[in-house]
């Protein structure tokens, strides 16, 4: 029995398909702009909407003239659908994957830092297994991409939060940071033990992820500390961030798998042991679609079976 005390009616349709009609109403933030998106009319998209509500028994989306909202019903319709979307993703590639074999291009938006060191090697992992496919990798550290599909883009590699509510985002790691600087930097002095004494020094900002402050975080206590900065180089590449540290510009926070092997010829010092930046989420995610070619498929399971060696790096 529905909350309204009859049971649900038969469903004329398609129920994964209603759902992502669902999901695309709630994400273009109208009838008419899903259906632009979809390349229905709004009336079928608004039939769509009707048959899925028929089919629970429950009022998803109050409509008015001018305006659209979800209803409590249709919030926890979004979120399970969404969820349930994704699952039927994993359950078809793996119903789907024993017969069939990818060729053609995959497209794929990977971190400079990432996308030139440590994603290589599945790369080439993957075009040695799958010999009829070619790869596109594009280079991209912007988090806001907008429209994979227009771009014709597969997936993506993103670090940081993903915000998109269009995009399946799969976890994969989280990436530990540090606080690195060289020893020409200290001019002898022993290198800082607490956040607090990081502050006097000269600073590089990685603008994607920190510009005028940063927070780092006591280990052993669980403390935050919050670092106001006046940074004298900024960058938006981790690559360049650890040039400029290496060379004494000033004190750099990121990735630890980058810095480990400056740390171990002695070129950088950490600061602040004890201390840490958040860790970086690390997610693969791409467009939600009612099928995902075998490219995709075998390039996700790959990089999910790697993600823990890919992502983490060495200890310093």
């Amino acid at each position: 029995m529905t909350a309204r005390g009859a049971d649900p009616a038969p469903i004329s349709g398609d129920r994964i398909a209603l759902m992502q009609t669902f999901l695309r109403i709630v994400e273009a933030g109208s009838l008419s702009a899903a259906a632009a998106q979809l390349g229905m009319t709004q009336p079928t998209v608004s039939r769509r909407l009707q048959t899925l509500e028929r089919s629970l028994g429950l009022r998803l989306i109050q409509r008015s003239t001018h305006t659209m909202r979800l209803t409590l019903d249709g919030e926890r319709c979004y979120e399970r659908a969404k969820a349930l979307l994704a699952s039927w993703a994993a359950f078809e590639s793996e119903l789907l994957g024993a017969r069939e074999e990818p060729d053609g291009v995959l497209r794929v938006i990977v971190p400079h830092a990432f996308g030139q060191e440590r994603l290589i090697a599945p790369l080439a992992a993957y075009l040695s297994r799958h010999r009829s496919m070619a790869v596109e990798w594009l280079l991209h550290d912007d988090r806001a991409i907008q429209d994979y599909i227009a771009a014709g883009v597969d997936c993506a590699i993103q670090v940081g939060e993903v915000t998109d509510p269009g995009l399946v985002a799969i976890p994969l790691a989280k990436v530990p940071r540090i606080a690195v600087a060289s020893p020409a930097l200290l001019a002898g002095r022993a290198a800082p033990r607490d956040a607090a004494d990081l502050a006097e020094l000269p600073w590089l900002a990685l603008r994607t992820y920190y510009r005028n402050d940063i927070v780092l975080t006591h280990r052993p206590s669980g403390r935050r500390k919050r670092i106001a900065i006046r940074p004298r180089f900024s960058t938006d590449s981790l690559y360049a961030l650890r040039s400029a540290a290496i060379q004494g510009v000033g004190v750099g926070v990121g990735s630890r798998w980058v810095m480990t092997e400056a740390l171990r010829s002695g070129e950088l010092v950490r600061l602040a042991p004890d201390w840490e930046a958040d860790p970086l989420p690390v997610s693969l995610v791409y467009p939600y679609a009612s099928h995902y070619p075998a490219r995709l498929r075998r390039f996700i399971d790959l990089i999910r079976a790697d993600a823990g060696a890919v992502f983490q790096g060495d200890e310093e």
